[in-house]
This record gives C-alpha cells, structure tokens and sequence, in this order.
C-alpha cells in the first residue's frame, strides 16, 4: 500500500474517529454536566440524542453533497464545522444552550461521516480495501468504545467543558490534512438534493424521540406525547410518500427490495439501539451508584475497548472468505449474549461481575464494525459509495438516537429522573438490558435470511 493511501486512511480514521469519541465520550461527564448546569434526566438524554438526530437526519443530504460537490471538500468543511461548534459545547452556559451547540456539532459530524466511507471505497480495492475497512472499522468502533475513559480523565483532570476543547486543535490538524494530502472524488453523474424528504425524515425523527423522552414526565396519554407521535406517523408517511414520487429521491426506497441492503440496514440499527446508548446507562449507575469517580468508570468499561482492538482487524482481514451474514448476526447473538451476562449487575454486587458481558461486547463490535462497512460499501457501485456511506451511518445514528430514547425511557421508569438508590438504579439498569438483548437477538433471526451469501 502507498505511503499516500496510508495518510488518506490515518486522516480518515482519525476524524470519523473524534466525531464519533463525541457519541459517548459525554456520558461520563453527565453527573458533571446536570451538576454545573442544573440539568434534568430529560435534558441530559438530549446532550447525546440532539447531537445522533441531527447527523441522522442531514446524513443522506450531506452524501449526496459529497458525490457532487466532492468528498474531500465536504469532509474538510464538516471537520470546520465540529470543530467550531465544539468550541460552542465548551463555552455552553445553559443546557439549553449545549443541546444547541450539540446538535450543530452533529451537522458537521454527517458531513466528515457521509464522506468517510464513499473516500476509503475510492482509494481502496480488493484485499486493501478489507484490510482498510478493518482498521477504519477498528479505530471507529473504539473510539465509541473508548469514549468513557477518555471523557473521565478529562473530567477529573479538568473539567468536562474540556471534553469538546480537546476537538479543537486535532480538528484544526485535520481540516489542514484534509485539504493537502487526500484525493479528491465525486460522482461523475450526482443526484439532485433533496431538501423535502431531508425535512420530513428529520421531523419525524425528532418528534418520536421527544415523545420517547418526555413519555415518563408528561405521561404517555398525554396530549403532548400522544400529539408528537402521530405528528411523527404523520411526517413519516410524508417522507416515504415524497421518496416514492421524487425522482432522484434522497433514500431510493427500492433499494430495500434487495434483501442483502434490508439486511445490513437492519443490522446497523440494531445494534446500536441495543449496545452503544449502554454507556450512558452504566456511567450512570457506576457513578451514583457505586461510587465511582469518571476516571474509575472509564476504567471499568475498559475491558471492551481492549477486547476490540485484537479482534477488529483480524475479522476485517477474514471479509473476503466468508459470507458477510456470518459476522454480522454472530455479532448481533454476541451483543445479546453480552447484554444478558451483564444482567449479573445487582444491587449488592461489586462491578467486577460486568466483566464477562463487557469482554463479549468487545467481540461483538470487533466482528461486526468492519463487515458493516464492508456490506453497506459493497451494495451499490464505488461511484454511490457516498449514498451507501450516507445510508450505513444514518441508520446507525438513529439506532443510538432512539436507543438513548427509549431505553432512556425504561431506565427513568425506574429510577425517578435518572437518580435514586443503588437498588433503583441496578433495577432499571437490568430493565434496560433486557430490552436491549431482546431487540439484538430478534434482530439476528431477521437478519440471517436477508443477508444470505452476500460478500463485501
């Protein structure tokens, strides 16, 4: 491999892996945040969830941006944008304030995002581009991973106002990479933008995860709630109605005629509504529960980020023999497997019995993030691989948009805003792992038969 295809995959992985370090590397700090800032369980849900809509919601706009226009150019301007919005997160006053500056951040990120993918598939073909995907799959899955170590360290060293100053000088670095040393790609024949169907995807989207979050508090009879969801059935119907009628529509709904893209659709959803929002749950219950300090619970979740390293880059190295359902519903069924074994959390139990669930998860994120890129990458033509990179990470976005949502919704059922006694807090800790595993593991029976012999 040449020594500039080396540079574009280093940059590449390094900011998709900073975008996505902001996925999780906040919830640590949430105890520290709702401190500061006086906020409520429901505002703290939106730190994470205003940050997830927003790059769902603009993913597939930004991709189609990216074919025309160029994808080092929209990848440069998203890491422009996080970075400056990220100074903004810093400099919050309010939670009000910070959900703002989050949800600007996460336009940005869907630019560096939508790009990413569509620029290793251009660069990169046969074996090199397996091996490429291994490592952006293993530098990206755990820089989720990681995310509650380094945003505790950065709490207890600092503050968590620097958990976003830290983006700003890697940011400058890369945006300046960026422009002088990858390639620039597009797609010889772009689709047009599709501006309604963006607005119709990101009301709904919205809309069910508001009704999600403000269900316990406002009650889900509610004429809010009640009015947000069928708001949100409503905006959705619009949304496939105008993707049916558009013709150059920004998610082309016949591409889930093809089994193999519902199936790696499904796959990327899943897991994340069931395994990813698991950090913020569990920073929780280490932190007001046990005890612990950021730093000691970034330390405990360690194990998983470790488990990932070693088993990324082989399974990226194994995608040209095997079919990619074997590593993708193996590592949904892992992810159940992993939910349930931590449901040994109780609340007398010393945290070291999360062990072998979070040891698990680590095989399980290893196995399935670079088959994921691989599947999504591989069903349409190189000169889509924008679309495709658009489409992947859309869905796994919204998976942990509505999984915080919803799961969130679980745990304050529980625990009386997110807080409580130890009891309260283990008991809707094992609530929401339960949830959680039912939804991986119907998601892999699903998910079989769709994937059938499809390769990367």
């Amino acid at each position: 491999m040449t020594r500039e295809r080396w540079v574009t995959l280093g940059v590449v992985s390094a900011a998709t892996a900073m975008l996505l370090l902001d996925v999780t590397v906040v919830n640590v700090a949430l105890p520290a945040i709702r401190s500061d800032l006086g906020a409520s369980f429901a505002e703290l849900q939106w730190v994470i969830d205003a940050y997830a809509l927003t790059l769902a919601a603009t993913l597939l706009t930004a991709g189609v941006l990216a074919d025309r226009l160029g994808r080092r150019r929209i990848f440069a301007g998203g890491i422009a944008v996080f970075t400056l919005c990220s100074g903004l997160c810093a400099a919050a006053p309010s939670p009000l304030a910070l959900d703002l500056a989050r949800g600007a951040q996460g336009i940005g990120a869907a630019a560096m995002f939508s790009a990413s993918l569509a620029i290793l598939a251009h660069e990169f073909q046969g074996r090199e581009r397996g091996f490429a995907l291994g490592v952006w799959g293993a530098i990206t899955g755990a820089a989720l991973a990681v995310g509650p170590l380094v945003g505790g360290l950065l709490v207890d060293a600092l503050d968590w106002r620097w958990i976003f100053l830290v983006n700003l000088p890697i940011g400058i670095a890369l945006a300046g990479l960026t422009l002088r040393r990858l390639p620039e790609s597009r797609d010889a024949q772009p689709r047009a933008l599709d501006l309604p169907g963006m607005a119709t995807f990101g009301a709904a989207c919205f809309l069910a995860t508001f009704a999600l979050i403000r269900g316990n508090e406002e009650g889900w009879s509610s004429t809010l709630v009640t009015g947000c969801l069928v708001a949100a059935g409503i905006a959705l119907v619009a949304f496939v109605a105008i993707e049916r009628h558009r013709p150059d529509p920004m998610l082309p709904l016949g591409l889930f005629a093809v089994p193999a893209f519902t199936g790696t659709a499904l796959v990327a959803f899943a897991q994340s509504v069931a395994l990813y929002p698991l950090f913020l749950f569990l920073a929780i219950y280490l932190q007001e529960g046990l005890g612990f300090t950021p730093t000691g619970t970034g330390l405990r979740l360690l194990p998983l980020t470790v488990v990932l390293f070693i088993v990324a880059p082989f399974s990226g190295r194994l995608l040209s023999r095997w079919p990619l359902r074997v590593p993708l519903v193996t590592g949904l069924v892992l992810i159940g497997v992993s939910l349930l074994l931590l449901r040994a959390v109780s609340a007398t139990s010393e945290w070291t019995v999360m062990l072998p669930g979070l040891v698990v998860g680590g095989l399980a994120i290893g196995a399935i993030s670079p088959a994921l890129a691989a599947a999504m990458v591989s069903v349409l033509p190189v000169d889509r691989s924008g679309l495709a990179s658009g489409i992947n990470n859309t869905f796994r976005q919204l998976g942990i948009a509505i999984g915080i949502a919803g799961l969130g919704a679980i745990f304050h059922h529980h625990t009386q805003d997110g807080t409580g006694s130890v009891a309260a807090l283990a008991a809707g800790l094992d609530a929401v792992l339960l949830a959680a595993a039912a939804v991986a593991l119907a998601a892999a029976v699903a998910a079989w038969p769709l994937l059938g012999q499809h390769r990367g």
